[in-house]
């Protein structure tokens, strides 16, 4: 019986290890339809992202992971995370062309992971 029992806190033990460590989820919850559809809202973030202005906490954290989340497709993001991330790259792609293309110069000049996104997303609404 004792050693089932340390075989199997091993098993979980290993499969803990095993999940990739994720970002975290503390603002999961923000309302990003209520951001994409007020530009007053929006453009902060953006702004945040570009080092052209202030960042919250949440695009302080954002800002930190986006060239990681974009070279490794988003690999330690939450399932919310990576549906937001699609919902926004869409929105951004379809109707914030100027400030996507500057995303894209700073974070991904060589157009090695974006070309991607903007081929699946192109003139999606709502990913």
């Amino acid at each position: 019986m004792n050693s089932f029992l340390i075989l199997c806190v091993l098993a979980l033990a290993a499969a803990a290890s095993a999940r990739p460590e994720t970002y975290t989820d503390k603002f999961d919850n923000v309302n990003l339809e209520e951001i994409l559809e007020n530009r007053r809202l929006l453009i902060p973030y953006l702004k945040c992202v570009l080092d052209q202005g202030k960042c919250t906490p949440d695009g302080k954290e954002l800002k930190s992971h986006i060239r990681e989340a974009l070279e490794n497709n988003c690999a330690k993001c939450t399932e919310t995370q990576r549906r937001g991330t699609r919902r926004v790259l869409a929105h951004l792609i379809n109707n914030e062309a100027d400030y996507w293309n500057q995303l894209c110069a700073k974070y991904d000049p060589d157009r090695k992971y974006v070309n991607k996104y903007e081929s699946d997303l192109r003139s999606v609404k709502k990913a």
